[in-house]
């Protein structure tokens, strides 16, 4: 049996571990993982994981292992036939915010998308591990005592708040961005009228603008509802916290896709390798399984911060004029 989860600790430094590396709990789901990644992560990103005992990491992959094999009996068909249910009116104001978001729109264009009420548990995941570090973060945006309304706020944030983000020039061609968030990610490039530029005083006639831009995806919770499931497509941390505060059905946004082709223009690469696993297993990883004590591992990870490194490069040369 895997270890008993721990209380929530984020940060365990004192002034006596000044030179301690500050460190996140994350939960890890075991047994559908292939043991050599679990024992990779356990070892490799875990802190003191050089000091893991790998025989003690294997018997508790085969104990998670033989869970999971229990549940195919007792719960086959738990993921399929999922409830989509409606959002009630008095939330009509706020859907009608995230409809005409921009973000939204550009984000969700691709297949047909609306708002709904999906219940977490049984959501289909993917993602082998979650940063406990989010809970706090969401329970302080919920408040004690939170309304419908604030629960969507949490699950559909359409006035975008971004986490902590620092950059410098780190040489005269690179510029390196750093975030706390795994959402930091390269969003496009694309030449810009110098007349939509403000406070930038260039050093010569400029003739073209480049601008290429560093920032967050539209961070709603996400899900994919494809071959009589929902799979969990955007938002993984948020559903775990919503989840361990006691919620059970969430607003969120579901995209319908009626073919793995079409599949392929929305899902992520993870998901994409894990598909067969998703859709095809009577009884697919889904959000419960994040709680149950037999198939989590809590596990101390030194803190990590998502980095975007953007580099240019300029060739100048004459050319004959054709």
């Amino acid at each position: 049996m895997l270890n008993k989860p721990m209380a929530l600790g984020i940060e365990r430094m004192t002034a006596a571990d000044a030179n301690e590396p500050l460190v996140d709990d994350y939960v890890y789901l075991a047994g559908r993982p292939p043991l050599r990644d679990y024992i990779h992560f356990m070892t490799e990103w875990a802190r003191y994981g050089k000091m893991a005992d790998v025989r003690a990491l294997t018997n508790e992959w085969r104990a998670a292992s033989g869970r999971i094999s229990e549940l195919e009996k007792q719960e086959a068909g738990w993921a399929d036939n999922p409830v989509i249910g409606q959002l009630g009116h008095h939330l009509e104001p706020l859907r009608a915010e995230v409809l005409n978001d921009p973000l939204y729109q550009q984000a969700f264009d691709t297949q047909p998308a609306d708002i709904a009420v999906v219940e977490l548990d049984r959501l289909v995941v993917y993602q082998k591990h979650v940063n406990l570090n989010y809970v706090p973060y969401v329970q302080s945006r919920l408040g004690n005592a939170p309304t419908e309304e604030d629960i969507f706020r949490v699950c559909l944030p359409f006035d975008h708040p971004q986490p902590v983000v620092r950059w410098m020039r780190s040489h005269h061609n690179t510029y390196t961005f750093f975030s706390p968030s795994n959402d930091l990610r390269f969003l496009d490039s694309a030449i810009v009228d110098f007349s939509q530029v403000l406070g930038y005083a260039p050093p010569g006639a400029v003739a073209a603008l480049i601008a290429v831009s560093v920032g967050f995806g539209s961070n709603f919770l996400n899900a994919i509802h494809v071959e009589n499931r929902l799979i969990l497509n955007n938002g993984s941390h948020r559903a775990f916290s919503l989840r361990h505060l006691g919620l059970t059905h969430v607003p969120c946004i579901v995209q319908d896709v009626s073919s793995r082709e079409e599949l392929k223009t929305i899902a992520s690469s993870s998901l994409m390798r894990n598909l067969d696993l998703c859709l095809k297993h009577p009884r697919p990883p889904v959000l419960k399984d994040y709680f149950d004590p037999e198939l989590r591992k809590v596990v101390p990870v030194p803190r990590r911060l998502r980095q975007v490194r953007v580099k240019f490069e300029i060739d100048e040369a004459d050319v004959p004029a054709l």
